[in-house]
């Protein structure tokens, strides 16, 4: 097809994929703009249309602006320049992970506008930097701020995953991620002698035990069809270190490891586990937390929550087929729920391969202009949601 025939809203997501990335301006709806500064050279962009209710708490609808980088090699067409081929897939870096979720709010917002609409409740668009590096700069800092309680959040939408089938992905909760060292001290000496008490015993104990579970964990995922990887504890070993020269046995040695910890499991009998595996390697062996999180809140996917309903309900209208999870890895929903918010990762891509920070990224442009169509029925009804009790 060629340029002229090109939806609007595609044009827009392309020129918007060709940014490598700075804010949008989005400017053009007369919604009211603020930028929020969290730390140096770190902005949120707000933008606000009012509710005729402003007394009551409002629907957030949060994407981030940055994308992970790319290793051009392995792109078909440049990551930067979001070509269209000829079955209208659309590829760059951000297509799916979320530059498309960020204008299909725009265009969604637009589209309501155009039509006259308005709603009781406010709703606010927030763009925030750093999420692929973890969000500490970005909407980690921005939910300790006063710009942010002014908000008055009710509910926030963010990022989900696609789907590669004709169900729809939806997310009520994250795994906490624990990064764990483990440190073990031994005797030292030279390298042709049989050394006792060496630290790599005891790293090969630890290994053992940490890597022993990892097996029983992926063998549970695979032998249960009902678990997604939401529902298991992930553990990889990522760093080793240790040793001086190869005929030096090193005093020291340590392992990390990356362990992302469903939101149904016991985090104090979880590292109470880990403090044992640690002892049984013996003596001289610990561990300390290079990030520990330890928020569980997960959503409402009951019926009776308001938001949750006027959300599935719009789903059920669309007939759109919907699976709860929880969220294999980390989004800034964590940060929203963590203050005491519930929130749903949700980016309405079905019939597409996950291909979040792989190579060839891509999303339809038909896939892109029906979120827009969801979108346009979620909002109103989200917006809609009745006086809460404590909303008087």
């Amino acid at each position: 097809s060629t340029g002229a025939s090109e939806d609007p809203s595609v044009t827009l997501f392309r020129e918007y994929l060709r940014i490598d990335t700075v804010h949008p301006k989005p400017d053009y709806l007369g919604l009211a703009c603020q930028k929020v500064e969290v730390c140096q050279g770190r902005v949120v962009l707000i933008l606000t249309w009012q509710g005729t209710n402003p007394r009551l708490r409002s629907v957030l609808l949060n994407s981030h602006t940055d994308v992970v980088p790319v290793f051009e090699e392995h792109w078909t067409y440049p990551p930067f320049e979001a070509v269209k081929d000829s079955q209208g897939n659309i590829y760059a870096r951000g297509a799916q992970d979320m530059k498309c979720v960020s204008i299909q709010y725009l265009e969604a917002i637009r589209r309501l506008k155009a039509e006259g609409k308005c709603f009781a409740r406010t709703i606010h668009l927030t763009f925030v930097p750093d999420e692929e590096v973890g969000g500490h700069k970005g909407m980690e800092m921005f939910v300790q701020r006063p710009e942010f309680r002014a908000l008055n959040v009710g509910f926030a939408l963010d990022e989900g995953l696609a789907s590669p089938s004709d169900t729809f992905s939806v997310f009520y909760g994250e795994k906490s991620p624990w990064w764990i060292k483990v440190k073990c001290a031994g005797s030292p000496g030279h390298g042709s002698r049989f050394i006792s008490n060496t630290a790599a015993e005891k790293m090969h104990k630890v290994i053992t035990s940490f890597l022993a579970f990892r097996e029983s964990e992926k063998q549970r995922l695979k032998s249960d069809s009902s678990l997604t990887l939401g529902d298991v504890t992930s553990l990889n070993l990522t760093m080793l270190e240790g040793g001086v020269s190869f005929n030096v046995v090193p005093s020291e040695m340590a392992a990390s490891f990356d362990i992302r910890i469903p939101p149904t499991v016991d985090l104090k009998a979880f590292e109470e586990q880990v403090a044992a595996w640690c002892r049984g390697a013996g003596d001289g062996v610990t561990y300390e937390f290079h990030q520990k999180c330890m928020d569980q809140h997960v959503t409402s996917t009951e019926e009776s929550d308001p938001w949750w309903k006027a959300f599935s309900g719009v789903c059920r209208d669309m007939k759109l087929q919907l699976k709860l999870e929880i969220f294999p890895a980390a989004t800034d929903s964590r940060y929203i729920r963590a203050a005491g918010h519930p929130a749903i990762g949700f980016s309405p891509m079905n019939c597409t391969p996950v291909l979040l920070h792989d190579h060839n990224e891509f999303l339809n442009e038909q896939v892109f202009l029906r979120g827009i169509d969801i979108y346009a029925r979620l909002l109103p009804a989200l917006a809609s949601v009745p006086p809460l009790p404590a909303e008087g």
